[in-house]
């Protein structure tokens, strides 16, 4: 697993004494390193490991920090998603109308009518509403 390797290289590197878990110290030096020998100070990364510490020893092991790197992809995931829909929702109402797909994909070259576009809303509408919320738009594009 390629990803999970890759995890562990930037855990080891943090993991200055090699003991399994990072320390507060050893962010601080080489999060200090990273920014060029930028002040960082102890008590912000104190009050983030505290934040992180799944099991509460003041410590980050690889687990916590697998988190830390899967929850801010799944964070950036989320707004690439949301800005996407925004795309779509030419009017800021919240959800995807037939015409606003039609609308969409003419300016993307692609030319439907509105029948054909409310099929393909159809197939993702799992409420009926006729319309896409950003939930089942979520849901569509997984």
């Amino acid at each position: 697993m390629v990803k999970g390797r890759e995890y562990e290289r930037v855990f080891v590197y943090f993991d200055e004494n090699g003991d399994g878990k990072v320390s507060p110290s050893e962010i601080k030096n080489r999060m200090g390193m990273i920014v060029g020998g930028g002040d960082v100070l102890l008590n912000e990364v104190e009050v983030a490991i505290e934040s992180l510490d799944k099991d509460g020893d003041g410590f980050l092991d690889l687990e916590d920090l697998v988190g830390l790197i899967e929850g801010a992809s799944a964070e950036e995931k989320l707004k690439d998603l949301r800005e996407a829909f925004g795309l779509y929702d030419f009017d800021n109402r919240g959800f995807i109308s037939p015409n606003d797909l039609k609308r969409m994909l003419a300016k993307l070259g692609e030319s439907k009518s509105i029948d054909e576009c409310r099929m393909m809303i159809d197939r993702f509408d799992l409420n009926g509403d006729g319309v896409l919320s950003f939930e089942e738009f979520r849901i569509m594009m997984q």
